[in-house]
């Protein structure tokens, strides 16, 4: 495949105006003239997204029956099945990192940092220590030319009761799952107008950014006279998706402003200023936000954090309206399961809306779909029991295009660990380790 245009607008133009840096979309008038697609940045791009939730699955309602291809999706994992070619569904896993010892014997609801270490973190220390996660080596291997080498974005707040820190372990470990280093934890944003500004702020002074957040209009105001520009050299194709991409900041500056503009009166002392009421807003901007992110390349790598371990929230857009974590509690009792059968299936519903927004992304040779790794996990499988062992993993993408789907991989029990599935997903993106947090190998039939 081949592009002829007239015009180079190098790869890295940015956009910007009164505290503005507006990063822009991939487009065909980005390549040189006569440049194969396969020459171009456009068809290397490797992207990450680490998702964690709280408090495993209910028992029988997430794993399928039948293994291999073209098996049936579970009660849980249905809303997948339009992205079956690009769905990995995995059974067994056991995080061991989060076992309970004779000399450790609680925290279970404390070890949920290690979801992308695979290491085990430390009780009782002066500082918190853990190992760096594959997102951060996903990110300064593949994202250390972009804007952003990744960001970190969570729904509740750490500071507001939404969860909880125990037994002696660092509340760090709770409240991020994103480490650069064994002892540095990255803050995560919960706030869509914070996301917002440091996706499109980048640079800007805090007296500009006190004027954004005043601001009624949207931030493509600022950069409309470069727009008038940049729209006059480049081809019709390129116009519609520069309009795409507009259109997607201006509803999700929309939503973010319909938040942030309610009277005082109206917001609830529970919920900080900025931040939605309404969970199911919340996750779709968050969602919203790191797909438009990846659409302009401002990054290429971001983790989410759906809840934090010990969470009372509840939600009732799944049908159900118990808390989560007293929900998952369900004392292996058949009703209860159902009931939080829902809630599980609800994030999936959530996950599925996300890839929904990714496919529709052209992106070089197909979509963003296809350059990207969704990992959505927990470390827990039945929660009630506290079992670290049989942990749901879902897998959706196709990291360059060539990552098989369609696949539900089951290993006997007590036979794998989590972190070897870790070390698989490095060598995709052709990061080569020994070893990272307790691995004893890599993940059989993964690659």
């Amino acid at each position: 495949m081949m592009f002829i245009t007239k015009k180079h607008i190098p790869r890295r133009t940015f956009l910007r105006g009164c505290g503005v840096t507006l990063g822009l979309p991939f487009l065909e008038s980005m390549l040189p003239a006569q440049t194969p697609l396969r020459q171009t940045a456009a068809s290397s791009v490797r992207r990450f997204v680490g998702i964690w939730h709280p408090h495993g699955a209910a028992p029988g309602y997430w794993s399928p029956l039948q293994e291999g291809s073209n098996f049936e999706f579970s009660f849980i994992t249905k809303p997948l099945e339009p992205f079956r070619d690009r769905v990995v569904l995995i059974t067994g896993l056991d995080a061991t990192a989060s076992f309970p010892t004779l000399d450790e014997p609680g925290g279970d609801h404390a070890r949920g940092a290690a979801l992308l270490s695979g290491a085990r973190p430390r009780r009782d220390s002066v500082s918190p220590y853990l190992g760096v996660t594959i997102d951060q080596l996903i990110a300064n291997k593949h994202g250390k030319d972009n804007l952003l080498s990744s960001i970190q974005l969570g729904i509740e707040d750490p500071g507001n009761n939404t969860g909880n820190c125990n037994w002696g372990y660092s509340c760090s470990y709770s409240n991020s799952i994103s480490w650069p280093t064994p002892t540095t934890p990255l803050p995560t944003e919960v706030n869509p107008r914070m996301a917002f500004e440091r996706l499109f702020g980048n640079g800007a002074s805090a007296e500009e950014r006190l004027a954004d957040r005043k601001r009624n209009g949207s931030i493509l105001d600022s950069v409309t006279h470069e727009l008038s520009l940049l729209k006059k050299g480049i081809g019709a194709g390129d116009r519609t998706k520069l309009d795409n991409y507009l259109e997607n900041i201006r509803e999700i500056e929309r939503r973010i402003q319909n938040v942030s503009s309610k009277p005082v009166s109206e917001q609830s002392l529970e919920v900080p200023f900025g931040i939605p009421a309404d969970n199911d807003l919340h996750f779709k901007i968050m969602y919203d936000l790191i797909a438009v992110a990846f659409q302009a390349d401002i990054t290429r790598v971001a983790t989410l954090m759906l809840g934090r371990d010990l969470t009372s929230t509840n939600f009732p857009a799944c049908g159900f309206n118990g808390p989560w974590h007293g929900t998952s509690h369900h004392g292996d009792i058949p009703a209860n399961k159902a009931n939080y059968a829902k809630i599980n299936r609800y994030h999936v519903q959530n996950l599925a809306y996300f890839c929904e927004k990714l496919r529709n992304i052209p992106d070089g040779d197909g979509n963003v779909l296809d350059h990207v790794l969704i990992y959505k996990g927990t470390n827990m499988g039945n929660s009630h029991r506290h079992a670290h062992e049989k942990i749901p993993v879902e897998l959706v993408g196709g990291i360059d295009g060539t990552f098989k789907g369609n696949r539900h991989i089951v290993f006997p029990d007590n036979t794998q660990r989590a972190s070897n599935m870790l070390l698989s997903i490095l060598d995709l993106y052709d990061i080569h380790r020994d070893s990272i947090g307790d691995s004893t190998g890599r993940l059989p039939g993964l690659a």
